[in-house]
């Protein structure tokens, strides 16, 4: 049985740090590029970053460029997103994903396989 679970949500004030991780397990990790997407109040789902599967190529949506930092952990099954410097635009259900790319490029949600349930992220200013 496929599962992404993700943790680490919660409210912070703007400025502030939060780290989110999940944790996949019913699939072959090491060989799934992981991303990380978020969803405001009204609004569509957004790419927030991506991670390959050997970790060594990134991709963050310009609105966090310089702020998140994507992770992960192929021996513990784990990717993680390390937010600073957070702002209120930031607030969002954040959905860890994983899609059967090798990750060189940007992938498009259409190709994610799998989906965690979500965790929320609120940044009070």
């Amino acid at each position: 049985q496929v599962q992404l679970v993700e943790s680490g949500g919660g409210l912070v004030q703007a400025g502030g740090s939060l780290r989110l991780s999940c944790v996949a397990s019913g699939f072959s990790f090491s060989i799934y590029t992981m991303g990380w997407f978020r969803q405001a109040p009204g609004k569509e789902r957004e790419f927030v970053a991506q991670i390959s599967i050997n970790g060594a190529t990134n991709y963050y949506a310009d609105s966090v460029k310089g702020r998140f930092t994507i992770s992960r952990d192929n021996a513990q099954n784990t990717v993680n997103l390390q937010m600073n410097s957070l702002k209120s635009e930031d607030t969002a259900v954040y959905y860890c994903g994983a899609a059967p790319r090798r990750g060189l490029t940007v992938v498009p949600a259409t190709y994610y396989d799998y989906w965690g349930p979500g965790t929320q992220v609120t940044v009070s200013s």
